[in-house]
């Protein structure tokens, strides 16, 4: 039996009963791909079933405002993704009729389109012969074929394209697209896959050759970053103050709260840091340490001290994405992740009573 059969008995036999798969909408299953990015699919499906509930259809999602589709989005990180898709539905619905479209020269121009999603939507909605490559496909390959190349290097990128190309399944692309994938996302795991009862493993070079634990190989990525930021929480009376992120930095169109950013998470009790708040924030006189946390993103680690704030003077015109919100309004607001646990916490708690 070939490795192709080897895998797709295998799917039909253990795959998932997952939504977008019982559909060759594109819409449908572009949303699945772009959701799934990054992600979980215990973690993404009820994302996917959020947006689908509330926008059934491509012309529904390009109508929505850019606030409601990152509130929506708000804790799958990777903002631009939630941007690009609303990007993506405005142009099918201007330059594509609002249909949206299935084969892959065409979706590799719509914006947060790359080469894997083009390849997953052309060949699950219109059986196109494209080989879909993500993380459970490299591992896959890597490990049954003995590739020690890095997967995330030029050339790993590229011996392991043409590779999965030449063992593409030309009968059925799609059955064997989501079942290689499938395959590396239950079986072939990242870590401690269960080798003894694979249908592969007698062929498979890294369980014979002992290798599974070195294969892929991945370039070691560069160090991250770490950031240090005082948020400050501040009431006139049930209205607090908030501010839109603006593009340059992460959580672009996101809101979060005034803030200083130090090197380090200065002692609270420092002449130096009180005469930067002070600076910041005017007369500032009064601050009171409430919560502290840590964000970790993919290239950053962001350490985060909230404080509230009393006798504070702001300079409007020159903060002009500072704004007052009412609690209710603050809810409805898109959120980074780590403000909206604080705000869960600290506002729908005993703290506001």
């Amino acid at each position: 039996m070939t490795f192709q059969d080897e895998l797709i008995n295998w799917y039909r036999i253990n795959k998932r009963d997952l939504p977008w798969r019982h559909t060759n909408d594109a819409y449908t299953i572009w949303l699945s791909e772009v959701i799934l990015q990054q992600t979980r699919v215990e973690q993404g499906l009820p994302y996917f079933n959020k947006f689908l509930e509330n926008f059934p259809t491509v012309n529904d999602f390009a109508r929505a405002t850019e606030a409601k589709v990152l509130k929506l989005w708000q804790g799958l990180g990777y903002y631009s993704r939630g941007r690009n898709m609303h990007a993506t539905a405005q142009t099918v619905m201007n330059d594509y009729h609002g249909i949206f479209p299935n084969l892959h020269d065409e979706l590799i121009k719509l914006k947060g389109i790359g080469e894997y999603t083009a390849a997953a939507i052309s060949s699950f909605s219109s059986g196109e012969a494209r080989a879909v490559v993500d993380g459970n496909v490299f591992r896959v390959l890597s490990r049954y074929y003995g590739i020690d190349t890095p997967i995330n290097s030029p050339a790993g990128k590229k011996k392991f394209f043409t590779l999965a190309n030449e063992l593409l399944y030309q009968d059925d692309p799609a059955l064997y697209n989501q079942a290689i994938m499938e395959f590396g996302a239950m079986q072939c795991k990242p870590k401690s896959p269960n080798c003894g009862i694979c249908p592969l493993n007698q062929t498979c070079y890294a369980f014979s050759h002992k290798m599974v634990n070195e294969l892929p190989v991945k370039l070691k990525k560069t160090a991250q970053k770490h950031r240090y930021i005082n948020y400050f929480i501040c009431f006139d009376g049930e209205k607090v103050l908030v501010r839109e992120r603006q593009a340059g930095d992460v959580w672009q169109h996101l809101y979060d709260f005034p803030s200083v950013e130090t090197l380090a998470h200065e002692n609270t009790d420092s002449s130096l840091f009180t005469a930067l708040v002070k600076k910041t924030f005017g007369n500032a006189s009064d601050f009171e340490l409430i919560s502290s946390k840590k964000h970790v993103l993919t290239h950053q680690i962001i350490h985060v001290q909230f404080f509230a704030l009393k006798n504070y003077i702001f300079n409007f015109s020159i903060q002009k994405e500072l704004n007052w919100v009412s609690l209710s309004k603050l809810d409805e607001l898109p959120q980074p992740k780590v403000i909206h646990d604080f705000v869960q916490e600290y506002f729908c708690s005993d703290n506001m009573e």
